[in-house]
């Protein structure tokens, strides 16, 4: 008989096939908000938003991509007013990004899109359901935080 040390393997699969429901109402809400983004410009101005005066190569990493690539999306963003792009106070060439009255007004609408979304499907949820999906996706955050730590501290090591 074979001792398993992880989780069950199913897990993995009933789990990947059930936060599609999430990933779909991040989806309908980022295609319902205006100016429409692509979820590569919306995980760039997420990225900013957690790192506010980011540089390329800083955004780049976070968002694991070439700096080429981070540069190309960030000059998109701020050519559609998202983001803006600020000398560094400590060296003037490198470039600090910071976002936009308007993007600050665009996440907060696509938040609350999701929310409402999210608060439909959540009422037709038992109590002891929602407490048990908070307490699980809650851990999950945390753990996909520590292994968020672990592969920048490999990074830079």
């Amino acid at each position: 008989m074979a001792v398993h040390d992880g989780p069950d393997p199913t897990h993995a699969a009933a789990i990947d096939d059930a936060a599609q429901a999430l990933l779909s109402a991040w989806d309908n809400a980022r295609e319902q908000v205006t100016p429409r983004l692509s979820a590569a410009q919306l995980n760039a101005l997420l990225a900013v938003e957690r790192a506010e005066g980011v540089n390329l190569g800083g955004l780049a990493a976070e968002m694991n991509m070439l700096l080429s690539s981070a540069s190309r999306l960030c000059d998109r963003l701020v050519a559609s007013g998202m983001v803006e792009r600020v000398p560094g106070r400590a060296d003037r060439r490198e470039i600090a990004l910071y976002l936009t009255p308007s993007s600050r007004t665009l996440l907060g609408e696509l938040r609350r899109i999701r929310r409402l979304a999210l608060s439909a499907t959540l009422e037709r949820m038992s109590g002891s359901g929602r407490a048990a999906l908070l307490r699980g996706l809650s851990e999950f955050a945390s753990a996909a935080a520590d292994d968020a730590k672990s592969t920048t501290s490999a990074r830079t090591a």
